[in-house]
């Protein structure tokens, strides 16, 4: 079993809009909060960026080897681990290893399928749980959750009106994943909510996050 993170734990996030859109990591540390834990986070995130394009760039990186993190979070670009899962998975050894050497653990963000092409789960699915067992990575299997959530209930939409990044209501459950494996917590009766989110939605999408993690 890994040590117990320190208190506060400390995250890296690495991604794009997906990861970005409505504080995702600020979601997850108020959900955090209201079980007990603190947490310290920074973001690292470019419009549209692949895992390639952060490292090439060298912020991320760079950060890493600062070694000030418990945690990693990874976020691919959403339809790469589709169209090259190969490539995604080459992308993420390059990560993990330098998480590794800075003395923390990587986590995989599972992001979910286009609203329109919803059989690519599938292959999201496959690219982030084959490379995390892999390497030892832990994957937050969101998009399993929206996958599962969608089958069940056409209301409240996950989806922003473009069909693919996440509406407030997809990222809170987003949150309340991450929750239920960064911090073996259950969201279940958490009453924090962003504004705007309707308290019986965010009721469901907590329940919906315990049952894919349980």
């Amino acid at each position: 079993m890994p040590a117990k993170p320190r208190d506060p734990r400390r995250i890296l996030f690495i991604g794009n809009s997906f990861t970005a859109r409505n504080d995702l990591p600020g979601a997850i540390a108020r959900l955090a909060e209201a079980r007990g834990h603190a947490q310290e986070h920074r973001l690292i995130s470019m419009g549209g960026a692949s895992l390639r394009m952060h490292w090439n760039k060298g912020e991320a990186p760079r950060e890493i080897e600062r070694g000030r993190y418990d945690d990693v979070v990874l976020q691919e670009q959403s339809t790469l681990p589709v169209k090259n899962a190969l490539r995604m998975k080459e992308n993420v050894r390059l990560f993990d290893a330098a998480i590794r050497a800075a003395g923390a653990r990587t986590a995989l963000y599972m992001t979910w399928s286009r609203r329109l092409a919803p059989e690519s789960q599938r292959a999201l699915t496959d690219a982030y749980t084959s490379v995390g067992q892999e390497l030892g990575a832990t994957v937050v299997p969101v998009g399993v959750a929206w996958q599962a959530f969608r089958s069940k209930h056409d209301k409240p939409d996950l989806y922003d009106k473009d069909g693919s990044h996440p509406s407030l209501a997809g990222s809170y459950l987003a949150a309340c994943v991450f929750l239920t494996v960064l911090y073996d917590e259950s969201p279940v009766g958490i009453d924090w909510a962003p504004d705007n989110l309707r308290a019986d939605d965010a009721k469901l999408l907590q329940r919906a996050a315990r049952d894919v993690t349980s």
